[in-house]
């Protein structure tokens, strides 16, 4: 059995951060390794060595993967300052695990979250170079004419970031439904996007998340995921 591990590895397991975060962690020098501070990129520990982070002893914890089909007026976050209703009050606590959410979804939007512990799993679904495939079911407020369906189809709608992609868009089976599916992750895309060919949407709901499906999970309710389906969807590349 390898007893040794790469520094951000460790903490990315552990429940601290992604990968890439973590790096910034290690320059910015808060991470102990017996009680040494440590500022080099890609160190290697052993697992028994003692990790500290502000002083607070860090340990790779077990794995948690809660998939949950997230309703209105819930805003993704662990905590808001404002007491507002985030998604972690619709899940059991873990007072033994840090779990954050997974692919932000605005306080409207309803549909497929990834809740874990698992900062490696949480930068392979939300990094842009991974391209994660996300696919949303659109209400607007008016059916969708066929040149505004081409127009976004050929990408030729500019937002700040620059130009919107799709990997498809449709009409839904309801007349003012419209299924589109891309790997950009920008704030708000889909509203921005519809608002651009002066449309404006009246629900948005993500049905499909890299892989990750809530078909069988009612409207604020979750489940647990096993490692093995996680890896499913990470390594037979059904993000990309």
């Amino acid at each position: 059995m390898d007893h040794k591990i790469r520094l951000n590895q460790y903490l990315s397991n552990s429940g601290i951060s992604s990968r890439r975060k973590a790096d910034k962690l290690i320059q910015s020098g808060v991470i102990k390794v017996n009680s040494k501070p440590v500022y080099k990129l890609g160190t290697i520990i052993r697992k028994d060595d003692t990790v500290t982070m502000y002083g607070s002893t860090i340990k790779i914890q077990k794995k948690i993967y809660i998939l949950l089909n997230k309703p209105r007026g819930f805003i993704t976050t662990t905590k808001d300052p404002f007491n507002r209703k985030t998604v972690m009050n619709l899940i059991p606590k873990f007072s033994k695990y840090r779990v954050f959410p997974v692919g932000r979804l605005d306080c409207l939007t309803t549909g497929v979250l990834l809740i874990t512990n698992n900062g490696f799993i949480a930068e392979k679904l939300t990094h842009p170079k991974y391209h994660i495939k996300k696919i949303y079911n659109v209400l607007l407020n008016k059916e969708i004419n066929n040149q505004d369906l081409n127009i976004i189809r050929k990408g030729k709608i500019s937002l700040k970031e620059g130009k919107v992609k799709v990997i498809f868009v449709k009409k839904g089976y309801l007349k003012r439904q419209v299924i589109i599916g891309l790997y950009i992750g920008w704030n708000r895309i889909i509203k921005r996007l519809f608002g651009k060919l002066n449309y404006k949407v009246i629900q948005l709901d993500r049905v499909n998340f890299g892989g990750l499906s809530k078909k069988s999970i009612k409207i604020g309710k979750w489940c647990f995921l096993n490692h093995k389906k996680i890896e499913n969807i990470l390594y037979k590349k059904n993000y990309e």
